[in-house]
């Protein structure tokens, strides 16, 4: 692991100091597939340095680095994490945080400075993807407390928690993020890997055999995808608000050929929940008994296939940086 600070080293286990209170922790998720690494950085560190911003700055090396390193910043007294990165850099440095031994998690402010391809929480939050503007944003510190999701399942040896503040999908859902995300990485080009996901809507309407148990409902068949949405989960949940302390669930079965076309368009719109393959619920609790081979997302970020799976949510777990 390569750390980098301008101030001081960040280790792994120290006290906490008044100094790191004071300071960003950030933590830059380089983009997949661009050649521009440090260039951006650079740009950004700029920036900051510009307007005077006081932190120490770690860089993620791979996949699962993120979630390390929020640890350690949290561990290390940091009040302000910023993430510069995407969807998933985020779902990892929650995870992060949430499972690191910081006796105030919701006291930790995260900032955002979107970096990803999708970026698609810090849209739903009005944050620019306008570098420049994202730094302001978390200059002036204005904060809300948002609500967390969780996953709870069983791996074989250890019960498991995972956690997400956009959407978990399972199904369809998840495996175009399984196929946007090679596409991204074997080709770097962001309407390239949009365009394979979108093929696989359209010749992939595979079906999974599911079970679930939501507010006291118990519902099997044969679905196409599932989403279970803390935000607006990538539009399939458009209703959903990350901070009123309920989930919203869309169960979405096989649409005729003729309905995908409409039904994409409302997708685009918001209106996919008037859909007529589409049964909309809102939950606290919701019990994934079975999805026979079905893939699991959180937040763009693929989870082992371990069912059953117990997802709830932790309402006003976290504080997040917001626009004014």
């Amino acid at each position: 692991m390569r750390i980098f600070a301008p101030h001081k080293v960040i280790k792994e286990k120290t006290a906490v100091r008044d100094d790191t209170t004071q300071k960003w922790g950030v933590i830059y998720n380089p983009k997949a597939g661009t050649r521009k690494v440090q260039k951006r950085w650079k740009e950004i560190k700029a920036y900051m340095d510009r307007r005077g911003v006081a932190y120490d700055y770690v860089q993620s090396e791979g996949f699962g680095s993120v979630e390390r390193l929020a640890g350690i910043l949290a561990n290390n007294g940091y009040r302000t994490i910023v993430v510069v990165g995407g969807d998933g850099a985020l779902n990892d440095a929650i995870n992060g945080i949430m499972h690191s031994e910081a006796t105030d998690k919701r006291g930790i402010a995260i900032g955002i400075i979107p970096n990803g391809i999708g970026n698609d929480f810090a849209k739903y939050w009005g944050i620019s993807m306008e570098y420049q503007q994202a730094v302001d944003c978390i200059i002036g510190n204005r904060r809300r407390r948002i609500d967390v999701g969780t996953c709870q399942y069983y791996d074989g040896q250890k019960h498991c928690t995972r956690y997400f503040l956009n959407a978990t999908n399972i199904g369809l859902g998840a495996r175009i993020v399984k196929i946007n995300d090679q596409a991204k990485r074997f080709w770097g080009v962001k309407y390239v890997s949009y365009f394979m996901a979108l093929l696989a809507l359209i010749f992939e309407r595979k079906l999974f055999r599911v079970h679930l148990k939501i507010n006291g409902e118990h519902i099997r068949g044969r679905v196409m995808t599932i989403c279970i949405g803390n935000a607006w989960g990538y539009g399939q949940v458009p209703s959903a608000v990350p901070y009123n302390g309920w989930l919203d669930v869309s169960v979405i079965y096989r649409p005729e050929l003729r309905q995908l076309w409409p039904g994409l368009w409302m997708l685009i719109r918001g209106r996919i929940l008037n859909h007529k393959v589409v049964r909309p619920y809102r939950t606290q609790h919701v019990q994934v008994l079975r999805a026979q081979n079905a893939a699991v997302d959180l937040d763009g970020r693929l989870l082992p296939r371990h069912f059953p799976l117990n997802i709830g949510i932790l309402h006003e777990a976290v504080t997040l940086i917001i626009p004014n």
